[in-house]
């Protein structure tokens, strides 16, 4: 499959968030990647289900929603009812990871769980023939523009070669530090989806830069 590229709205203008995904949707982005963030899971706050409702009535491209909250399964369903159609969770959020993924899944919503760079990948043997995609952060998660963490490039090794090993067509989405120069190691890795956003969105045509993202990872 084609490498996916998903602008992360994090490090968008949000005073102009419309013409923000639109443009980069007119750019050739993939998915728009949001980051969902709580102020307890991780240290900062973000948006919630109302504004991406509003995000769904202006771009078609699959909204890539990544929950940093704590016990996601009392509102997964609000996240659905606002239009995601992809839902990250991570193993430390919820003490019951299988009956959140289970409700992510039961209304069609494609499911994954989230790995922060201290958090081992036997969190996810338990659950990965249930998933559609695992997302590996590359950065500590709470706030963008942070440098790729190296170690990052074995752990996307190690999960590619158990989901080949378990002829599973689970994709690995990588989030944080990439720019031209990293994309080259977490896609030779195995990496099928690639989350950008200051390397995107810090200056403009926003095509250029994604055209850029795409040769780095050739």
């Amino acid at each position: 499959m084609n490498m996916i590229i998903a602008p992360s709205i994090l490090s968008a203008d949000f005073s102009r968030l419309k013409d923000e995904i639109q443009a980069v949707e007119a750019a050739g982005a993939d998915w728009i990647h949001v980051d969902v963030m709580d102020g307890h899971f991780v240290p900062n706050l973000t948006l919630g289900p109302p504004v991406i409702s509003c995000i769904r009535k202006i771009t078609n491209l699959p909204l890539d929603v990544h929950l940093m909250i704590q016990n996601p399964e009392q509102t997964i369903e609000h996240y659905q009812d606002a239009g995601a159609d992809w839902i990250s969770v991570h193993p430390e959020s919820t003490p019951h990871l299988h009956r959140a993924l289970g409700l992510i899944k039961k209304r069609g919503t494609k499911a994954s769980v989230s790995l922060n760079p201290a958090t081992s990948l036997e969190s996810v043997w338990p659950v990965l023939d249930e998933l559609d995609m695992v997302l590996i952060m590359s950065v500590n998660p709470g706030f963008g523009g942070q440098q790729f963490i190296p170690s990052s490039v074995q752990k996307i090794k190690n999960l590619s070669q158990t989901i080949q090993e378990k002829k599973l067509a689970t994709l690995i989405e990588v989030d944080g530090g990439i720019n031209q120069q990293t994309i080259t190691d977490v896609v030779k890795a195995g990496a099928n989806v690639v989350v950008a956003g200051s390397a995107i969105f810090n200056q403009q045509p926003y095509q250029k830069n994604i055209e850029g993202l795409r040769n780095g990872a050739v």
